[in-house]
């Protein structure tokens, strides 16, 4: 087995150093800080090993990561590359769709209820063909700028006799 290399020998010099020390301080993924300090390490003579284990890595982690930034020679190159993430479950839900589906009464819509409840939104929406669950419909809905409140009751008038109601000591 081949001892570790020195920093000298890998390339990693002070200037190196400076810039991973001045990316650590200004990052805020937790990602990205690991993999810094890592090379960080390596580049302060730590072993491979040892700066897996300080910064909660893997030892390959180490070495991919160690490549990467030898290949570009900056901070930038340990970040996560841009990913798509999984595809919506029901894509022809749009907000504008589900902005109109909202805005009409669930009564017009043949149910028993004056206002919509997430749980008869998605029973309405899978009748048209919208599989969801409820939390991506709620999420769905706050994509669209969509908030539910409770209503709240006005009485017309006050009363008769609220102060009794209340508490209040009349005296007669």
């Amino acid at each position: 087995m081949r001892p570790a290399r020195s920093p000298s020998e890998l390339g990693l010099t002070a200037y190196d150093r400076r810039k991973l020390e001045r990316a650590l301080r200004k990052t805020r993924d937790a990602r990205h800080f690991r993999r810094l300090l890592a090379i960080k390490l390596i580049a302060e003579g730590k072993g491979p090993g040892e700066a897996a284990h300080l910064s909660a890595l893997s030892r390959p982690a180490v070495y991919f990561w160690l490549e990467r930034y030898l290949e570009a020679r900056t901070p930038a190159a340990l970040l996560d590359a841009p990913r798509e993430g999984r595809p919506k479950k029901a894509p022809r839900l749009t907000p504008e769709r589900l902005r109109k589906v909202v805005k009409g009464s669930p009564q017009r819509a043949q149910w028993a209820s004056h206002g919509w409840t997430v749980p008869l939104l998605r029973t309405h929406l899978k009748k048209q063909g919208y599989e969801v669950s409820c939390r991506t419909l709620r999420r769905r809905l706050h994509e669209a700028g969509l908030a539910w409140k409770r209503p709240r009751y006005v009485y017309v008038t006050a009363a008769p006799y609220l102060g009794q109601k209340k508490g209040a000591l009349y005296a007669v």
